[in-house]
């Protein structure tokens, strides 16, 4: 939530299912996929993998350490900040919590 991207948390799965956000709608699953990987540097599954109906969306595995989910919230962030979606000086209190 904090990187602007609101997503549910999943209730008994490690998976999130995320809408793609609206300034990378028209991306489709596949490209923002691809973008995600290239500017932010993490891994999601294209939702168009998952049927037609799922080009909306990607999917998140929580299966990494908290630091490691951490440097993927960072990382979209910044991608998000250089992308003009959010203000240069954006921090999440978290960010840096034990």
């Amino acid at each position: 939530h904090e990187a602007g991207w609101m997503v549910e948390m999943p209730k008994a799965s490690m998976y999130v299912w995320a809408k793609i956000p609206e300034p990378y709608a028209a991306m489709g699953s596949l490209e923002f996929a691809k973008k995600l990987l290239n500017e932010a540097k993490v891994c999601v599954s294209p939702g168009i993998g998952f049927g037609d109906y799922g080009d909306t969306h990607v999917r998140f595995a929580l299966i990494e350490n908290r630091d490691r989910i951490r440097q993927a919230i960072r990382g979209i962030k910044a991608m998000f900040r250089a992308d003009g979606l959010l203000p240069a000086s954006s921090k999440h209190i978290h960010e840096n919590a034990e």
